[in-house]
């Protein structure tokens, strides 16, 4: 196999013998767009590296109310998949492929020999997990505090393509750990004020001046 280290940062340093070990019982993966990697109460069978492509990972509840918790990238590793094999847990999400995904699977045997005997390993794989939950804490306070049309312009700011937002309600409540209801109530709000104009499947922003204040307004 080619050496893929370069593609990770912080990998590329490994020692010679661990990066021969690493790249001798590691393959790559690869998935087309819309392929489902993994799901709930499945087991972590191999740490995920993206060489290329974008992944999403959404938890959804009983009631079907889906959350996007964070995408992997290329050149990340998907860091619920390193928990549950340090934990020998099952999965508690579903990693959706949203582009083409050209990846790195290294076995469960693997994985743990290198946290064993590679302390550059263990670093990459800790810095990593303490970046998403840094992300994840983040997303836990945006639910909890603070107030959705703040939060709902600054994702269509994020997301528009020129002044175009490809996503339905559903889609942006899932973006935002809300329900749909209220994303779509925040939306008639926002179009009432001649901010945006809705239409199937996309948001355009109208008056974007405006959403970039909106953004801008203290909490209260």
């Amino acid at each position: 196999m080619d050496d893929w280290t370069a593609y990770f940062k912080e990998m590329d340093q490994l020692p010679a013998p661990m990066r021969k070990f690493l790249l001798r019982d590691s393959r790559k993966l690869q998935f087309p767009a819309g392929s489902r990697l993994f799901g709930p109460g499945q087991p972590a069978g191999h740490l995920l590296l993206l060489i290329s492509g974008k992944v999403r990972v959404t938890q959804v509840s009983d009631t079907g109310r889906e959350v996007i918790l964070y995408r992997v990238g290329a050149g990340e590793s998907c860091v619920l998949t390193s928990a549950c094999m340090l934990a020998y847990d099952d999965l508690a999400a579903e990693g959706l492929a949203e582009t083409d995904i050209e990846a790195i699977g290294i076995s469960r045997a693997t994985f743990d020999e290198m946290m064993a005997k590679s302390p550059d390993f263990r670093g990459f794989v800790m810095r990593a997990w303490s970046r998403r939950v840094t992300d994840l804490l983040s997303l836990i306070d945006d639910i909890a505090f603070q107030r959705i049309d703040l939060r709902l312009a600054n994702r269509l700011l994020a997301l528009a393509e020129g002044d175009t937002v490809h996503a339905t309600h559903q889609q942006l409540a899932a973006e935002l750990g809300s329900a749909r209801e209220v994303i779509s109530r925040t939306l008639s709000e926002f179009q009432r004020r001649g901010w945006i104009e809705q239409a199937r499947g996309e948001v355009r922003l109208i008056d974007r001046p405006a959403l970039e204040k909106l953004t801008r307004e203290p909490e209260l």
